[in-house]
């Protein structure tokens, strides 16, 4: 937001999607960059990588050491990542784990900041990045499980493969860079 204090005439549209709206975004021409979780299949956009991000187990407060039982026992709260995350970091971490169809589906959001709601309410787990954990405004109502094997998803620069880009998208994607 800074960046548009010093330059009022940059209009930057902030929202989190799904890597494949993204993909059809730039596609489309509708935006100029977008971040994603995966490395595009669509042959007209290119994707770099940006940074590494900490995937966290979350659970209700009340849950000191997530065993395999307890996390069957509580179910799993989904959101659009939701399969990709709890895949990546429970294999890595629990050898009962093959598929997130283990667990009984106890709630879905696709908004960011109410994916953790139901956890903290003692519903069931999720397995979000820890920018999204750390923004949740009740920290003391959910529990951040850092487990044994830790797992980061990376975030990569998505564009549009032949465009080039002007001075000021090289200003925007240098300070999300340095933010990162």
């Amino acid at each position: 937001m800074s960046l548009q204090q010093q330059h009022p005439k940059l209009v930057i549209d902030y929202r989190f999607a799904p890597n494949s709206d993204i993909e059809r975004a730039l596609a489309n021409h509708e935006i100029d960059i977008g971040f994603m979780t995966n490395i595009s299949d669509d042959e007209t956009v290119s994707c770099r990588p940006m940074a590494q991000e900490a995937l966290i187990l979350v659970t209700p407060a009340a849950t000191v050491e997530p065993s395999w039982e307890h996390l069957i026992e509580l179910g799993f709260i989904d959101h659009p990542d939701g399969a990709h995350h709890a895949g990546m970091l429970l294999t890595a971490n629990y050898e009962q784990f093959q598929h997130i169809n283990d667990f009984e589906k106890k709630g879905f959001s696709n908004q960011i900041g109410l994916i953790l709601e139901p956890v903290s309410r003692g519903i069931g787990f999720t397995v979000l990045p820890a920018h999204a954990v750390a923004a949740y405004p009740k920290p003391e109502l959910i529990n951040s499980h850092h487990l044994p094997v830790a797992v980061s998803e990376t975030l990569y620069l998505a564009v549009r493969r032949q465009q080039v880009l002007s001075n000021r998208m090289h200003t925007v994607i240098d300070n999300v860079q340095k933010w990162l």
